[in-house]
């Protein structure tokens, strides 16, 4: 098993609807979409929660060694953003969130509401298939920071991911007390490992 490689043969995003298009971010898409947004609005999302929910074997972790990445899994809410994709724009940027974000059918893309200060909007975004061998939703909080505190890919150490997107988070102003949660523990086995407190961390199986 590795990280999502490129499938031709998988379905591209389908919108039946003309126009533009709302596509709900939780995470990188927000502070670097890759593409002009006609439009960004906050966005609450229910029924979804933002996770380390995505195996990596490859860019934050080994096959030895699995990192955890970010995931829109079942459950609870989720605080991001609404893009809007302009209708005349809709075929180039989906092309390119999909080879981005959906190489492999650990995601798949499905409608949605959004809260919005503006009022609810009808839009799409990405969320994490559980029959997917890449789910590894089912990890207590402290497995979850013992696996990325001592994990690294060839895009560097799993606990750099973490701490990016906490920072980002906090930089746009969307409070996830889970993240920073995470991130704590995380930072405390790091520590408690450089210093060999009470003994290495271990690297998960």
């Amino acid at each position: 098993m590795t990280d999502p490689q490129p499938n031709p043969e998988r379905s591209r995003i389908v919108v039946e609807e003309p126009g533009d298009v709302w596509f709900f971010a939780y995470g990188s898409l927000m502070w670097d979409p890759g593409f002009a947004p006609v439009e960004m609005r906050p966005a609450l999302l229910y029924g979804w929660h933002r996770a380390f929910c995505v195996r990596s074997v490859r860019y934050r972790g080994t096959p030895a060694a699995p990192g955890l990445v970010l995931g829109l899994d079942r459950g609870g809410s989720c605080r991001g953003r609404a893009l809007r994709v302009a209708g005349a724009d809709r075929e180039r940027v989906f092309g390119y969130l999909e080879e981005r974000e959906m190489p492999e059918e650990i995601y798949s893309c499905r409608r949605m509401t959004m809260a919005t200060p503006q009022g609810l909007i009808e839009g799409y975004g990405l969320v994490v298939n559980r029959d997917n061998a890449l789910y590894d939703g089912a990890l207590a909080p402290l497995d979850m920071a013992r696996r990325i505190a001592v994990c690294a890919g060839e895009r560097g150490p799993n606990r750099d991911y973490l701490a990016h997107t906490v920072r980002h988070l906090d930089e746009l102003g969307i409070g996830d007390g889970p993240m920073h949660e995470l991130l704590a523990m995380v930072e405390r086995l790091a520590a408690e490992d450089e210093k060999g407190g009470r003994g290495k961390v271990g690297a998960p199986g």
